[in-house]
């Protein structure tokens, strides 16, 4: 029997070395987009149905394989008859028998009316169970999918990560209206920010994206975290740097400083004959390590102080004096090898 062949690629949108993780992801989006409870389109059903049999063929690798015996030279829509010796090749039920090693059940997560086209027919076999209704196709009960997952960026002070905070966001989506037409929409969302949660990790809102479809729960929101730039701090994982300023005599001589922190300022001692560049060490005064919260004990990071010699632009007759007094009688030669 000849039937028209369907190019179940096609149907999905998918090219034929698509991953599994994309066809899944076209299905969901087009069994969405027509499944009858949301499209009231009169070739919904029709088209979520042909969406539901492409996927139930290509969502199994066996039956992918299988199905690609046939070749890439056949159009949708052509005359159709199964090649010679297919039912020995594939694993089609002879006459009366039901399909073998196949499970129809379920099409590939969406329980539906078990109406496959000719096409399917001829290639697995019947005896294809399903769920029916008196209308002949899925009830809002039978079917349900979760709704997409969404990502949106944000972008927090420092001061924000480092004791973890709540802030409210506001988030713009284009949902539709009691007519069905799309309309932008503004939300308001309160975030919990995990104190040293870093740059570029993410935070799950659960039941915050798309919802879901005939009755399935709604997808997940995740933000995506972006930390501003500081005016004095600089961030490195869970390290803080701070640029410290130290006057000549101060690194010649050593002498007691005060650094800032973010929380207020530390008291650090300069050894004598510091040099410019040199790092020194605060612990435990950076961001905390367990996003669990910043309880307190909890371990921290460090902050590193660097130093950079100041030399003052100006100069009073004094300090004038003082140098060119030093000058003549420094032994220190910092250009001679």
């Amino acid at each position: 029997m000849s039937v028209k062949y369907q190019d179940y690629y096609q149907i999905l949108g998918v090219p034929r070395n698509a991953s599994q993780d994309e066809i899944q992801r076209a299905y969901r989006k087009l069994a969405r987009q027509f499944h009858p409870d949301i499209n009231k389109n009169s070739d919904a059903e029709d088209k979520f149905k042909k969406i539901g049999e492409a996927y139930e063929v290509l969502k199994d690798p066996e039956k992918r394989k299988r199905y690609d015996l046939l070749g890439e030279n056949w159009r949708a829509g052509q005359d159709f008859s199964p090649p010679p010796g297919w039912e020995s090749r594939t694993g089609r039920a002879g006459p009366g028998g039901g399909a073998r090693g196949f499970d129809f059940t379920n099409l590939g997560g969406m329980a539906g009316d078990g109406n496959f086209s000719d096409f399917f027919e001829s290639l697995f076999g019947g005896g294809l169970g399903g769920f029916r209704t008196a209308a002949g196709r899925p009830k809002a009960g039978d079917w349900s999918m979760k709704g997409q997952d969404h990502e949106a960026e944000i972008t927090i002070s420092l001061e924000d990560l480092y004791s973890g905070s709540k802030k409210t966001i506001a988030l713009e989506s284009m949902k539709p209206d009691a007519t069905g037409r799309m309309q932008r929409v503004t939300q308001n969302l309160e975030v919990n920010i995990p104190a040293g949660i870093t740059d570029g990790r993410r935070i799950r809102l659960s039941g915050q994206g798309e919802k879901g479809a005939g009755g399935g729960p709604a997808g997940d929101l995740y933000l995506r975290i972006h930390i501003a730039p500081h005016p004095v701090f600089k961030l490195k994982g869970h390290d803080l740097t701070v640029d410290v300023a130290v006057t000549p005599w101060e690194a010649a001589l050593g002498a007691q400083i005060e650094v800032p922190t973010m929380e207020g300022t530390a008291t650090m001692r300069v050894p004598a004959g510091i040099q410019s560049e040199q790092r020194m060490r605060l612990r435990g005064k950076g961001l905390i390590k367990s996003m669990s919260g910043s309880a307190p004990g909890g371990e921290r990071g460090d902050l590193y102080a660097v130093i950079r010699i100041a030399v003052p632009k100006t100069l009073t007759p004094k300090e004038r004096e003082l140098f060119e007094e030093l000058d003549k009688h420094s032994s220190f030669k910092p250009r001679q090898r």
